[in-house]
């Protein structure tokens, strides 16, 4: 039993609750297995047809699921183009029952580079108690968490089930969900929800459910260094032009300080994580190699959800198997900015941009572009759904949820909380350390898969207790 305040939903109700998911658990994995053989990508290098299907299939399984008013809806991104396919399903509330908005993404990220994997990466493997398959954890199992749960607490409460449920599957989180603030602007009311459950982000450990309670924000973009209008040979000009590539490498060195921790002024930086994270535990989850020192100060915690945290995720300069003899004209790096909570990604970029003109290094030219950005995040744990959530995960799993940051970003849950200001919202989800999603043999711990649905399915008996 949990331990976190006030039971809102009976024994023999809580014990229906559990054997409904159980009984319906081998159709979930089933159709969690169909979804994930649908290489639904929203990125335009890749087929435009799969991600229709993957929106198609959604919708039949939300109608499947007893919620007829749900259809297929998008919105323009900001050039011009149309948006992912979003599925949105609405069963109205009772009369004097709020209305909860269950929000999950279909599209999935390419597979990247086919060798690494052990398995297809469109084809739902079980092995040793996991299903592998891309979009098999991040987040086709979070769609299938809201589903099973609806169709648990629909079984279990019959007409007693008052509480609204709206469904909102997004098509192009995995690209950067660029029409998602004109998609809640376009349909605000039929979106329109008290709490809001985002199921797209992890537990502690296996067998240690988590609620996320912030989110580090995120500012992204390129910097270019150019030193000459063309390449040239370096043998005749080599030694009084330093190449790019090297003058590239000389200003990403200024990023970070000896410690490692970000050397940029004007970043938030806080030090109040409550979680102690083992650095023995850290290296077995993140696969850090043997001799390798971390970097930063500070707890852990702290490192990982309360302080800044830059990161160079590519760079342009020719391959290695096909470079010829020559000073390169220009580099260009990629950018991943990690923010504290409280940061205003605007001045996190003004700050970026300032360092990198203060110490680009012989003069050579800079092109600075900021790409992307996004708001952190931090829950109020006092409210009725905090509470009613802390309770159900407790509940389904036997022992108390950690509360947890996260180092990665939602971005638009920033925009969720603007359109819909009056919100609560909760973020939970179904991977675990191990799941490794956004990399090769993605894969979903389907014990902690059931546990997570039950937890859901008391979260929204509870829900209708706690805020009628």
């Amino acid at each position: 039993m949990s331990s976190q305040g006030a039971q809102p939903v009976a024994d023999p109700e809580i014990a229906a609750m559990r054997a409904a998911v159980a009984k319906g658990f081998p159709q979930t994995v089933a159709e969690l297995a169909e979804l994930v053989a649908i290489p639904g990508i929203a990125w335009p290098a890749f087929p435009a047809g799969e991600l229709e299907r993957s929106a198609e299939a959604v919708l039949q399984l939300v109608r499947a699921a007893g919620i007829e008013d749900a259809e297929i809806l998008r919105a323009p991104r900001p050039d011009g183009s149309a948006g992912g396919p979003a599925v949105v399903a609405r069963r109205p509330a009772a009369e004097g029952q709020r209305t909860v908005l269950l929000y999950a993404h279909h599209d999935v990220q390419p597979p990247g580079e086919a060798s690494l994997w052990e398995t297809e990466p469109f084809a739902a493997i079980q092995r040793d108690g996991r299903l592998y398959g891309r979009g098999s954890a991040d987040d086709k199992a979070g769609l299938f968490v809201h589903l099973a749960a609806f169709r648990a607490v629909s079984e279990v409460l019959g007409e007693q089930f008052g509480l609204g449920v709206t469904l909102f599957i997004e098509g192009e989180e995995e690209f950067g969900s660029p029409s998602f603030r004109a998609f809640l602007e376009a349909h605000r009311e039929r979106l329109a929800a008290d709490v809001i459950v985002v199921a797209d982000s992890s537990n502690w450990t296996l067998g240690q459910p988590a609620l996320t309670t912030s989110l580090r924000g995120l500012a992204a973009g390129t910097f270019e260094v150019a030193v000459l209008e063309h390449s040239v040979h370096s043998g005749v000009f080599g030694g009084p032009v330093l190449d790019a590539p090297t003058l590239l490498a000389r200003l990403i060195a200024t990023l970070h300080d000896d410690d490692g921790s970000v050397a940029v002024e004007g970043l938030l930086s806080h030090e109040d994580a409550k979680v102690d994270y083992p650095e023995g535990q850290f290296r077995r989850d993140a696969s850090v190699l043997d001799g390798v020192r971390l970097a930063g100060t500070g707890s852990l915690a702290s490192r990982l959800w309360l302080k800044p945290a830059l990161s160079i995720t590519g760079i342009d300069v020719p391959a290695v198997d096909v470079a010829s003899n020559t000073i390169q004209a220009r580099a260009r790096a990629k950018f991943s900015l990690r923010l504290a909570p409280g940061q205003d990604p605007d001045a996190a970029l003004d700050a970026l941009g300032r360092h990198l003109e203060a110490n680009v290094p012989f003069g050579a030219r800079l092109t600075y572009k900021p790409t992307e950005k996004g708001s952190a995040y931090r829950a109020d744990m006092d409210s009725a759904a905090a509470r009613t959530v802390l309770w159900a995960l407790g509940e389904s799993w036997g022992t108390a949820p950690v509360h947890t940051g996260t180092g990665g970003s939602i971005p638009f849950i920033a925009d969720l909380k603007e359109v819909f200001p009056e919100a609560e919202v909760l973020i939970t989800g179904v991977e675990d350390p191990d799941s490794r999603a956004h990399g090769a043999n993605e894969s979903l711990h389907l014990g902690d898969f059931e546990k997570c649905i039950v937890a859901e399915a008391l979260l929204l008996a509870g829900l209708q207790v706690a805020m009628p």
